[in-house]
Order: structure tokens, then C-alpha cells, then sequence
């Protein structure tokens, strides 16, 4: 089995659009927190999302036209393009078919299907248009990526929600692992929309300006949006090209228990733990660092932190949350925990989770990075990523031996 490792890094957030911004947007505890402009706000209580108002496809694309894709194929397209850059990757490859794109989502291009929609009301079927009929379904996501790079190796789009670019990385690793191919650019894209606004507003899941993850006082989630990708090669491709490895990929773990549409089951969340952890060959006292799911709900992060008491016991390692900074980017976040946790095996520091005033007595055990990015040795890092319906997803990164 080849060993994996990561070589280029493609954030398109509202904290930083490549590596170095989006490094700078982590260590600070900047926030992407501000008024929507994806549509008209009016009329909703809760008028704050996660967005990316300096995303220019056009200064960052050098294949796709810009209108035949919708916003979401376009955020994964870009960090793609971001993360080969990053990687000094040469393209076209010298056997396309052996490398591929595994991009995963939330709500796909939930924009265009909206704008379809309102066509289909105000006008009907001949109303609706035909290019956004073409840009509408999901796995052009993943299209967009192998177009604009011009790869012919697998190129897949999984659609599990939150944990979706988890799924993802577990995806292509295992194609790097077995020798199918060399290398792949695997994570994940969504976009902030009415109808995912209003249906978090509807679970009584969304917050009003700031998400506090695991604060007494929090209250819910920023919807946000953006793409993330990762560039994964085996390691003796990388080596053999010179590369520069940021870290390795030890392993994943999914799982899925389908015990509700919206709640979190503890002990399976714990299960996907175990699982990821076992796959990665290594011990719970091994983790220095999780980048958790923490998505600032009261019901989620509890959940989430009995799962890591229970896998963890008494040495639990410090957590936090960058959803706290970039809003809930649906599909893209665990692509940008990834990230996140890469760079801190890589610069040695963690991640702050902002907007922390006051500790939950009934999450005693956790130590959330409160507000200031900290230095740290990091050799082992755990991505979390939780999604709708049980879907559990979880990664883990190493510094490279």
C-alpha cells in the first residue's frame, strides 16, 4: 500500500483566498462574518452569513468560461487551480488518466437551482433556462475541476452533506493507496443560499451575528460558503517530483447510523472516532490536536464532546473550531478543517475558536483554543466532519516520518 501525502493547499474562503491569506486569516481569528449579499436579506431575523465577497474566478481560472458554470463548480474549480499551483504540480500530467478530482457538496449548485425555480413560478417550463439547466446538477462540481485542469483520471462528486470533502479525502486516498492513481485533488464547494439560510433558520439552528462554538452561551450556525481542495499524491510520486509535503494522510473512518435526518447519535460519532483512528495506526493518546466539526449549535457540540470524552478519557487534546471564523460552509468544511489541521502540523500552531467568552460547565473537559491562535507541536491532528442523516466522516493527518 502507497503512503499519501499532501503537497498543495487551495482555500477560497471569506478569511483568505490561497494559502498565505487564508495562514494569516487562522493565526489572527479573522471572521468572515458580515450582511449577505448572495440575495435579499429582508424580511429574515437572522441576516449574517459566511461569505466570499473578494471571490474573482477570473483572476484565478485559466480554462473554464466564467458563465458556463455555476458558482459552486466555480469556488471548487478555483481552489482546485489554487491548490495545484501551491503544490508546483505540472499539468497537463504526464498520464492525465492517473490523476483525478473527488469534490464533495451540500446543495451542489443550489444558486442556479434557485434561479430555476423562480423561472419555473413566474413563467413556467419554457420559462426556465436552458444554461442554467446545464450548470444545475451537482457532479459538475467535480467536472469543473477536471476541466479546468485537464484531468481524465476519476472524477467524482459526493453529495453527503457536512462531512461530504471528508468523504472526499477517504475517497481518493484509498485510490492513491491501491495504486490506481498518482495523484488526486480531492474537497469540497457550496454556496450560501436563501434556502439553506432559511431552512437552518427553521431548525432553530441559526445564530444571529457570531458562532460561539462550545461557549455556554451559544446559540447556533453562520450559514457560509466557499471552496477548499487539497492536492494528494502518493509518496513516491511526490518525491520523485521534488515536492514539497506539508503532511501525510494516516488514514479515515466513515460511517453512517441513520438515526435521525438532524441529530447527531454520541456513540456513533465515537464509533467513526475509533474507526478513523485505527485505520491511521494510532492511539487516542497520539492526537495532538482536532479540528472538530463544532458547528455552535447547543445540541451538536455537546454531542460532539462526549463522543471525544468518551474515545478520549481523561487527556482529551486542545479543540477548536474554525466555523467560528468562516460560518458553516456546508460541503467545503471538513475540506477547510483539512486544511486547517495541515497547517498546523506544518507551522506548528492551532487554531483559535473565536467568539469564546465563557466555558460550559457541562463541557468541562474541553480546551477550545479561546480566541488566540497558540503554538504548538502538532504531529497527529483529527479532522472531524458530522453531516444530516448520521453521515460521519473523519481524517487524520501526521507530520511526515
Amino acid at each position: 500500500m502507497n503512503r499519501v501525502v499532501v503537497t498543495g493547499l487551495g482555500p477560497v474562503s471569506g478569511i483568505g483566498i490561497g494559502v498565505d491569506e487564508f495562514t494569516a486569516g487562522l493565526r489572527s481569528g479573522r471572521s468572515a462574518a458580515a450582511p449577505i449579499r448572495s440575495f435579499d436579506a429582508t424580511g429574515f431575523p437572522h441576516r449574517y452569513a459566511g461569505e466570499v465577497p473578494a471571490f474573482r474566478p477570473e483572476a484565478v481560472l485559466r480554462r473554464l468560461r466564467i458563465a458556463d458554470w455555476g458558482r459552486s463548480a466555480l469556488f471548487a474549480a478555483a481552489a482546485a487551480r489554487l491548490a495545484v499551483t501551491d503544490a508546483g504540480l505540472p499539468l497537463p500530467a504526464a498520464d492525465p488518466g492517473r490523476t483525478g478530482a473527488v469534490i464533495g457538496t451540500t446543495s451542489g449548485e443550489s444558486t442556479v437551482v434557485e434561479q430555476l425555480v423562480a423561472e419555473l413560478v413566474d413563467g413556467g417550463y419554457p420559462a426556465m433556462s436552458a444554461e442554467a439547466l446545464r450548470q444545475a446538477p451537482a457532479e459538475r462540481l467535480a467536472y469543473a475541476v477536471s476541466a479546468e485542469l485537464g484531468l481524465a483520471g476519476e472524477s467524482v462528486t459526493l453529495a453527503t452533506a457536512c462531512s461530504a470533502s471528508n468523504y472526499a479525502i477517504g475517497y481518493a486516498y484509498d485510490l492513491l493507496c491501491s495504486g490506481e492513481a498518482d495523484v488526486m485533488v480531492a474537497g469540497g464547494a457550496d454556496s450560501v443560499c436563501r434556502w439553506a439560510h432559511a431552512g437552518f433558520f427553521r431548525l432553530g439552528a441559526l445564530t444571529e451575528r457570531q458562532c460561539r462554538p462550545f461557549d455556554r452561551d451559544r446559540s447556533g450556525i453562520l450559514t457560509g460558503e466557499g471552496g477548499a481542495a487539497l492536492v494528494l499524491e502518493t509518496l513516491d510520486h511526490a518525491r520523485a517530483r521534488g515536492a514539497r509535503i506539508y503532511a501525510e494522510v494516516l488514514g479515515y473512518g466513515v460511517n453512517c447510523d441513520a438515526h435521525h435526518m438532524v441529530a447527531p447519535n454520541e456513540d456513533s460519532v465515537a464509533a467513526c472516532m475509533r474507526l478513523a483512528q485505527e485505520n491511521a495506526g494510532v492511539k487516542p493518546a497520539d492526537v495532538d490536536y482536532i479540528s472538530t466539526h463544532g458547528t455552535g449549535t447547543p445540541a451538536n457540540d455537546l454531542c460532539e464532546a462526549r463522543a471525544i470524552r468518551a474515545v478520549f478519557g481523561d487527556h482529551v487534546p486542545p479543540v477548536s473550531s474554525i466555523k467560528s471564523m468562516l460560518g458553516h460552509t456546508m460541503g467545503a468544511a471538513s475540506g477547510f478543517g483539512a486544511i486547517a489541521t495541515t497547517l498546523a502540523i506544518r507551522h506548528g500552531f492551532l487554531p483559535p475558536t473565536i467568539n469564546w467568552a465563557n466555558p460550559d460547565p457541562e463541557l468541562s473537559w474541553i480546551d477550545p483554543v479561546p480566541n488566540t491562535a497558540r503554538p504548538a507541536t502538532v504531529r497527529v491532528a483529527q479532522n472531524n466532519g458530522f453531516a444530516f442523516g448520521g453521515n460521519n466522516a473523519i481524517t487524520i493527518f501526521g507530520a511526515i516520518r
